[in-house]
């Protein structure tokens, strides 16, 4: 089987090898073909790739799903303390929500957090690490990383150029590495990619998580998880969303696509967080503040599936929770045929209203970031939730046409984010706040 992996580095055609060879610098890159391995060094691949265009997309705008569960969010606490317990009594067991599930993850990184930089949660990267190889091909690897960025986010790189060059860096890579992870399944090689690949893609995810890259863009968020107090399982959790896209295309309930979203989006708030870091003068717990960051990210992805609900259903995808669906009196087969009727609008008027109150969630938390940080989340806040505004706009009609936002509306979008980016965190504590 001849499976891209690496493809995202233009390499077409060509597979990574997991099983032997994993080299411990970045020297060199090694490529497993049907019927022949190359090794190549960096600097020629350094210069090839400086002649080709890399198929990557915006993160912000094609990333497929994102976090925080309905029953939680629609609670009158502003922070779901999630509970979410349910008894099986056919099997004699506790099934934990996907509500429960994900703020698991929340808590685990938010001790980490607090371990390492105290109660303040102030993050600040540690000196420079020096990884195998040579530091300027390392300096390379970032430089890499931010060109993809500025070329297919231009919005997001904008922002971050607000941020210490640290957290730049970082964020450049932590973006790289998601936007390669989506493509597996969602890019031109889709087709090709089976549970397997995805085994080998976790099995090096874990290798750089050891400082052990295995090529230019592995090595530089490498140095970024040795720098910051980002831990492996967002990532892995990613991943697991991927395998979801390859066996999964219904979704019986909101929990179940509430768990999705957090999967394929809602980890990037939390692999972020730790990179943006929280201002020192904010008196919000950190547990707070992740869960503002997988609000957002439930947010935009809710947002994602509203508008592309044509485009999954070409596919034969429906990502709609199915009972939320059958109360509206709709069915898959409405969805397949594309017709807005006054069911149809009532429904999205629900879903729209939902993935709005995400947003108000994500609202809370942003102001808690470091203050060079919270540009580019403002304006992706602010950006997409405009989607939703088109989708109204369009009489509900997300079959046939694709709500978007225009660039004259983008561009006076960016200074409302800038000027709430500099509203200090409120001395006046809230229920999102320490009490």
């Amino acid at each position: 089987m001849s499976v891209t992996l690496l493809w995202v580095a233009s390499f077409p055609g060509l597979e990574v090898s997991r099983s032997t060879g994993l080299f411990d610098s970045i020297q060199h890159v090694k490529f497993l073909d049907s019927s022949k391995v190359m090794s190549q060094d960096y600097g020629s691949i350094r210069a090839k790739d400086r002649e080709r265009r890399w198929r990557f997309y915006s993160l912000s705008t094609d990333m497929k799903y994102t976090c925080v569960g309905r029953s939680g969010i629609e609670r009158a606490s502003n922070f779901p303390m999630v509970a979410n317990v349910l008894a099986n009594p056919a099997a004699g067991e506790v099934a934990v929500s996907s509500e429960q599930k994900v703020y698991d993850v929340v808590l685990k990184q938010a001790s980490l957090v607090k371990r390492k930089f105290g109660s303040k949660g102030e993050i600040d990267a540690r000196p420079d690490i020096a990884l195998p190889g040579n530091l300027s091909l390392l300096s390379e690897a970032y430089d890499r990383c931010g060109e993809i960025c500025a070329e297919y986010a231009k919005t997001f790189y904008l922002g971050t150029l607000l941020m210490t060059p640290e957290r730049q860096r970082a964020i450049w890579a932590i973006y790289v590495w998601c936007r390669r992870t989506d493509e597996l399944v969602d890019g031109p090689n889709a087709s090709q990619i089976t549970p397997s690949a995805l085994d080998r893609w976790e099995s090096r995810l874990e290798e750089l998580f050891q400082g052990r890259p295995f090529d230019m863009l592995d090595a530089a968020l490498s140095d970024t998880v040795a720098r910051f107090p980002v831990d492996i399982q967002p990532f892995k959790d990613m991943i697991e969303g991927m395998r979801t896209d390859l066996k999964k295309s219904r979704y019986k309930n909101f929990d179940e696509l509430y768990l999705y979203c957090y999967y394929v989006a809602g980890t990037v708030g939390i692999m972020s967080v730790p990179i943006m870091g929280i201002s020192p003068y904010s008196q919000a717990t950190t547990e707070s503040v992740y869960n503002a960051a997988l609000a957002l990210g439930i947010a935009n992805q809710l947002t994602n599936i509203l508008r592309d609900v044509g485009e999954d259903a070409s596919r034969g995808r429906v990502y709609l929770p199915q009972d939320e669906l059958a109360q509206a009196g709709l069915s898959d087969d409405d969805i397949f045929a594309g017709k807005v009727t006054d069911k149809w609008r009532n429904f999205m008027k629900s879903q729209i209203k939902r993935a709005r109150m995400f947003f108000d969630e994500a609202e809370k938390g942003v102001t808690e970031l470091n203050e060079a940080s919270r540009w580019p989340v403002w304006a992706s806040l602010l950006l997409y939730r405009q989607i939703l505004d088109e989708i109204e706009a369009n009489d509900y009609n997300n079959f046939t046409r694709r709500a978007y936002v225009s660039k004259a509306k983008k561009f006076l979008s960016l200074p409302v984010a800038f000027a709430r980016s500099v509203v200090p965190p409120s001395k006046i504590l809230s229920p999102v706040m320490k009490t």
